[in-house]
């Protein structure tokens, strides 16, 4: 292998591609990347065997061929060297790098050893606008959680119907979901379980990118496809494989009936919970006692060793006066979640769930259990 790239692409694309690669004690060939030639491009392909990415610069192809490297070193290596164009070249295992003023072999391994990358063809698929998915994504990804007795609801749920895409996620105290419409029908309906770790990556990776997302399914993996500008061709692909098992009916346990409405300033109202929470107990318990008389939000903490703190913001109520308590963690995790300045929160009793939802916005709810009193 051959080729001529410009510096700043291949660190670019190199950047990308280790984001799956960590020190791997059992497989150390994981602690690589795979660069290949396909025809006027250079492709990096990395994986931890659960999440692949693969990512394709249009380059000057003087010779085909492959070769695996470690790729921290070579990240590293690539980032000291001057914004140029640089000769890279395959000679048995090693890779060779040449510019203005360095000559450089690292050593390499075989590229047979590398894991085999399975192909999707023919497969079925839909297509979104990106940042809308990625932003949508963004949304309820931090809200899963790791669960050995439950691994459904340590991955995001996502269901494709025929005119929208539902995307889920929860740790069992609260959960967060997004509706996103479709502008092309979907033909089939959907529906898979995709693990936290890649999901993540997926917004890293392409939440700043305009375009359209291709997502293509099977039994067990899903690819999302990202293509380049210029020409018909894929820039960037990210493939998962699937949690297996059953998504729980989540739908239940959203509440349609409420006690008491309250439409409050978010930004306010997130400051008030940040201060109560200095003053929070080990349950992390913050109060809200919801004056419908002077149309106030009382929000009070107390902690024995550090002291108490109360505070009162205005705010739009309907309904009954009530006192209810909460993890200010949970809160703050769903205002950051939205966007919209005002937020609705929805409280349906003392001892059941609460919803908190933008204001202008129908397709994104956060539910959250309060701390129940004993």
């Amino acid at each position: 292998m051959k080729i001529e790239i410009l510096r700043e692409n291949l660190k670019f694309g190199i950047n990308i591609t280790e984001r799956v690669v960590g020190k791997n004690l059992s497989l150390p060939i994981l602690d690589n990347i795979l660069i290949n030639t396909e025809d006027s491009f250079l492709n990096l392909t990395s994986t931890d065997l659960e999440t692949v990415i693969k990512l394709w610069i249009l380059s000057k192809i003087i010779q085909k061929g492959k070769v695996v490297v470690p790729a921290k070193f070579l990240s590293n290596f690539i980032s000291f060297l001057p914004d140029e164009k640089i000769v890279i070249e395959s000679k048995g295992q090693n890779l060779y790098i040449e510019s203005k003023n360095f000559k450089t072999q690292i050593q390499g391994y075989n590229p047979e050893e590398f894991p085999i990358i399975p192909e999707f063809k023919n497969l079925e698929y839909l297509e979104i606008d990106n940042k809308k998915f990625c932003q949508g994504l963004s949304q309820v990804v931090n809200i899963a959680a790791l669960s050995q007795t439950k691994p459904e609801i340590s991955g995001i749920y996502f269901y494709f119907s025929k005119n929208n895409i539902t995307i889920a996620a929860t740790d069992s105290f609260r959960l967060a979901e997004k509706n996103i419409p479709l502008e092309n029908s979907n033909k089939k309906e959907y529906s898979f379980i995709l693990p936290q770790k890649p999901a993540k990556e997926i917004i890293n990776i392409l939440e700043d990118k305009e375009g359209i997302l291709k997502i293509c399914f099977s039994a067990n993996q899903v690819l999302f496809d990202f293509p380049m500008k210029e020409i018909k061709h894929p820039a960037i692909q990210i493939t998962s494989r699937l949690i297996e098992g059953q998504y729980p009916n989540y739908q239940d346990i959203i509440p349609t009936k409420f006690k008491t409405n309250i439409t409050l300033k978010k930004d306010e109202f997130l400051n008030q919970i940040k201060t109560a929470s200095l003053f929070s107990n080990r349950n992390n318990e913050v109060k809200f006692l919801i004056n419908l008389t002077k149309k106030e939000v009382e929000i009070s903490s107390q902690n024995p060793n550090i002291g108490e703190n109360k505070s009162n913001l205005s705010a739009k109520i309907e309904g009954e006066p009530i006192e209810i308590s909460f993890n200010y963690k949970f809160l703050i995790d769903g205002l950051l979640n939205i966007k919209s300045s005002e937020v609705i929160f929805n409280i349906s009793k003392e001892d059941g769930p609460a919803i908190l939802k933008p204001v202008g916005d129908p397709g994104y709810i956060y539910v959250v259990m309060p701390i129940k009193s004993i």
